[in-house]
This record gives C-alpha cells, structure tokens and sequence, in this order.
C-alpha cells in the first residue's frame, strides 16, 4: 500500500461533501494537500480542517466551466513549486432534471461536458508528463452509475465521456507507477445529489480514495464506493488490488 505521507494531492470540489471528506482523509494520513474551490475562499474551512492535522496546505480556485481559469490555476500550483504525486478529480456538476428530456437544452451538454469532462482531462493531460518523469503517480477520475435516464442526459454523457477518455489513457498507463482509474461514490446526500439521496457522503470513503493507495500497478479500474463500504483503508486496499477488474464499459 502507498505510504501518502509527505506526498502532495490534488482534489477538486474539495470545499464541501465528498470532495471535502477525501481531502480531510488523505490528511489524515500525512498527506499534504491542494484544495480547489470555485474559489480558494470557498474552501476555507476545508483548509483550516486539513491544516488542523499537521499537513501543508493550500487552496485554489478556479470555475472549471472556464478551460482558461483551469489553466490559470494549473500554472498557480506549478508556481508552488511542489510535486503532485496525487489528483482526485471530485469536483462535478448535474445541471437539471428534465422531465421532458426530448426538450434537453444545448447548454445543459456545453456546461456538463466542460465542467466533467473537460476540466479534469485538462488536469490529467497536465500532470501525467510530470508524474512519468518521476516514475510515480496516481489520478482517480470521479464518474457516475446513472445509466438508462435520458432526464439527466447532459450529466451522464459527460461522465460516459469522461470514463472513455480516462480509460483510453488507463490502457498507455498500465503496468507502470503511475496508475490512473475511476471511481463511483454512488448517490449521495450532497449538493449534487441531493437531500433524499440514500447514502451518507461518509459512505464513500475509504472507496473513493483506494485509487491513490493501491500498489500494484495496474490502471484501468472503477473503484466504485459500494465495493468498500464498511471496509478499513488497509482492506479496502487489499479488496481492490484482488478482486477488481479492469473496467470495461458495460452498462449491465
């Protein structure tokens, strides 16, 4: 298992719900951390918590509907001058339920796919040149299970995307230390999910955080929340490295 102690991460959507928790979690274990926010003031209490347990830390800010603020914040987090072994790329965006799907705006795929597919490529295609000329690296690429609703058509066209290109990326990756995978934290009591979701934020952890402690260099697979619930940091880590496959695009 990855000792993250004294490593840097980077977490999008760390100001609040599951994005917050993993934040506070990778701490936990001595990692130190970059929080990113709408804005770094959006993430003030995030950071006060992370700092709260001896690690370094920074917040950033960056509305990640615009490429040309994501690269702004990208080249404030070189200009840190630390390494980031780690990128969690939580931070997304459900724009509506449509009822009447067949009236499903433009704007609905134009926002969804720059803010959940867009954005975290651009992070991934930034920091992946950085971490094989270490030699080491970990990104984990949130995705969703909603499937077969064609109401929320924009969210989940985003994140199938997503899922194709990470995979793309996963197959040139695998076999090496620098290992890049998906996860699902499942439906969540959060902003984007909602107050009648059936599950806690808390129950995505320690899912949604494997992929930065696995060690077996293998990329490729969708370390889904539920696989781990109940689980410590060190079974779930186990559980992963054995039973999970590589990820393969079914929708069954």
């Amino acid at each position: 298992m990855v000792d993250v102690k004294g490593r840097w991460a980077l977490v999008t959507g760390a100001s609040r719900g599951i994005g917050k928790g993993a934040a506070i979690f990778l701490a936990g274990r001595g990692c130190n951390i970059i929080l990113q926010g709408r804005t770094a003031e959006h993430c003030e209490e995030t950071l006060k918590e992370v700092k709260a347990l001896g690690v370094e830390a920074y917040s950033v800010g960056a509305e990640l509907s615009k490429p040309e603020e994501v690269s702004k914040m990208l080249e404030e987090i070189d200009n840190l001058g630390v390494r980031v072994d780690i990128v969690l790329n939580n931070a997304g965006v459900q724009i509506a339920y449509r009822t009447d799907y067949l009236k499903t705006p433009v704007s609905d795929y134009e926002q969804s796919f720059l803010i959940n597919t867009i954005a975290p490529m651009m992070i991934c295609y930034h920091f992946l040149p950085k971490m094989a000329e270490y030699g080491f690296g970990r990104i984990v690429n949130t995705t969703s299970g909603i499937r077969r609703e064609p109401e929320q058509a924009g969210y989940s066209a985003s994140k199938a995307a997503l899922d194709k290109v990470t995979m793309d990326l996963a197959n040139v990756y695998d076999g090496t230390d620098v290992m890049i995978n998906i996860t699902d934290p499942g439906w969540c009591r959060t902003d984007l999910g909602g107050p009648h979701a059936p599950n806690a934020p808390e129950s995505s952890l320690p899912g949604v955080v494997v992929g930065a402690f696995v060690d077996d260099r293998k990329s490729g697979r969708d370390f889904a929340a539920g696989l781990f619930h109940g689980m410590t940091l060190e079974e779930a880590v186990e559980h992963a490295e054995k039973n999970v496959p590589k990820y393969l695009g079914s929708l069954d």
